[in-house]
């Protein structure tokens, strides 16, 4: 097990570690200040892959299938909210998890309808196709480091958004006390409708830049739901900061247990039971990071509400 082994898995999970922020980020904050559980947030990252997917085919520009689908899921998850959500922030918690979970059988039926049950394929663009030297001997391909700059600068945009504008002092001000700052004069509805815009977006982002590493199918939200409220609460409900760190130590976690866990247990096992014992042993190491954790912070590491 050399550097350069260690140092590409340690990017990737540092990729995919962005990229759950992506989606955590929009979960977290939906979670946070409206006390909605949208278990349909994973089926709007599916809807931003096959958006871009659909106009990639289309247009054969990657920019404008990028844009295309930030700008249709913002739309779909805006109506979606004054529709249909709106009607769910007074009932429980089992309403909203019922109501939702509809809703995801329903967005993978529609998107079933119209593009089918054949994945889309989502081609990486020419010119980051190819490997990017970093260091002598270690090649990192273009456009995974693409997606580690976006979503470093999404990241920061995030910050700046949440702790330096207005908006993000009226999110803030909404997470920690929702009736006193509709007693101040903030426009809740317009907030929630705004935050859960921006939460859609940032779905589609994640869905249009993972798909050319991953299959655009039906159903492929579900799976990256679950890590998605893992980060949130390892992180802290509500919290954007604690999205980021979380989503850094599940991907780097997840990203280097897949690879170097199987690779480890053949210096102390058979290759058949390393084989079989490490895939299984990666699958569960989330969610034993995830309990210890919360057995040391019960709220998660940076919990939004003091």
């Amino acid at each position: 097990m050399d550097w350069i082994l260690i140092t590409e898995q340690a990017l990737n999970g540092l990729q995919f570690g962005l990229m759950l922020f992506l989606l955590a980020a929009g979960l977290t904050l939906v979670f946070g200040i409206m006390d909605m559980i949208n278990l349909a947030h994973g089926s709007l990252y599916m809807v931003g892959a096959y958006l871009a997917a659909a106009t990639a085919s289309a247009t054969g520009s990657f920019l404008l299938a990028v844009l295309a689908a930030l700008l249709g899921t913002a739309i779909l998850g805006m109506a979606l909210e004054v529709t249909l959500l709106r009607r769910l922030y007074a009932r429980d918690h089992l309403s909203q998890v019922l109501a939702t979970f509809a809703l995801i059988l329903m967005l993978n039926e529609g998107v079933r309808i119209l593009w089918g049950d054949q994945p889309l394929m989502l081609n990486t663009p020419a010119a980051l196709s190819g490997p990017v030297e970093l260091l002598p001997g270690l090649f990192y391909p273009a456009y995974r480091l693409l997606i580690i700059g976006v979503g470093l600068a999404v990241a920061l945009l995030m910050w700046l958004l949440v702790t330096r504008t207005r908006a993000g002092m009226w999110v803030r001000a909404g997470a920690s006390n929702r009736q006193m700052a509709t007693a101040m004069g903030i426009d809740i509805r317009k907030l929630f409708t705004a935050v859960f815009g921006l939460g859609a977006a940032l779905c589609a982002l994640a869905g249009a830049l993972l798909g050319p590493l991953l299959a655009v199918q039906v159903g492929m939200g579900e799976s990256i739901l679950i890590l998605a409220f893992v980060v949130i609460v390892v992180g802290g409900i509500g919290s954007v900061r604690g999205a980021l760190v979380g989503s850094l130590l599940v991907g780097v976690v997840d990203t280097a247990s897949r690879t170097l866990l199987p690779a480890l247990l053949r210096q102390l096992a058979s290759p058949e039971v390393a084989s079989n014992l490490g895939p299984a042993l990666a699958s569960i190491l989330i969610y034993v990071l995830m309990a210890a954790i919360l057995f040391w912070k019960p709220r998660g590491l940076f919990p939004a509400h003091g």
